[in-house]
């Protein structure tokens, strides 16, 4: 991420990105999940959108973090019309991992800022499902001041389920990768869909108490690398 940081360098590949596709096609590369995040233009959109066609089979998973925003507001470099294309990309998920004003961008309403009701979450939720994914994980989801976890939706089950976690001061970059990833880690390890948001909601909280208590600079993300051991015992991977 680039947040609070100025001077910064980067190196646009979206040309090398269907050579990269048809290189892993030629060697019959299969892969278990596919998982998006960041995308910065709309070519990178369709372009992710042929690689889903590309490589979907009966057994993987394809999850869409379709990151454009906090807080109530897109992030600088995009506009309204890109939230519209990433709904185009979410149709193709299999499950979605978007945050509260993510949500709105991809329904084109209102954005919300909290503390929520059971109605408000559970209709936009089903809304979101509605756009294509089978599953849908809500994030910054909080119905009291000191709480704040998750939602989750499976739309053939019709089940919502909540996972909540103790509120801590601040905002901090990345947080939203940890999340998704740690999720994506459960689904491909055999957990349910809210057990694995448990395993990411406390991966992902546990990442930004120790940040907070040792109080680093924010800009440099979260101390996930010291999570791991519980993470990977919640996996139950040791």
């Amino acid at each position: 991420h680039t947040g609070g940081i100025s001077g910064y360098t980067y190196r646009d590949l979206t040309d090398d990105m269907r050579p990269i596709m048809q290189h892993w096609k030629s060697l019959d590369i299969k892969f278990d999940a596919i998982y998006t995040g960041f995308l910065g233009s709309f070519e990178q959109q369709d372009i992710v959108k042929e690689f889903f066609d590309m490589f979907r089979t009966d057994d993987n998973l394809i999850l869409v973090d379709p990151v454009m925003g906090d807080n109530g507001e897109l992030y600088t470099i995009f506009t309204r019309e890109f939230a519209a294309g990433m709904r185009s990309v979410c149709e193709k998920a299999d499950i979605i991992v978007p945050n509260l004003t993510e949500a709105a961008l991809l329904l084109d309403e209102p954005f919300n800022g909290g503390p929520y009701t059971h109605a408000y979450i559970e209709n936009t939720l089903r809304k979101l499902a509605d756009l294509g994914p089978k599953r849908v994980v809500l994030t910054g989801v909080f119905f009291k001041e000191d709480e704040l976890g998750a939602a989750t939706y499976d739309r053939e089950t019709d089940m919502i389920e909540y996972v909540f976690t103790r509120k801590i001061p601040g905002y901090y970059h990345g947080t939203g990768d940890v999340f998704a990833s740690a999720l994506l880690s459960g689904l491909e390890n055999g957990f349910s869909l809210t057990e694995s948001a448990a395993i990411a909601v406390n991966f992902t909280a546990e990442s930004i108490r120790r940040t907070y208590e040792a109080k680093t600079d924010y800009r440099f993300g979260v101390n996930f690398e010291q999570s791991f051991p519980d993470f990977l015992k919640e996996l139950k991977l040791v």
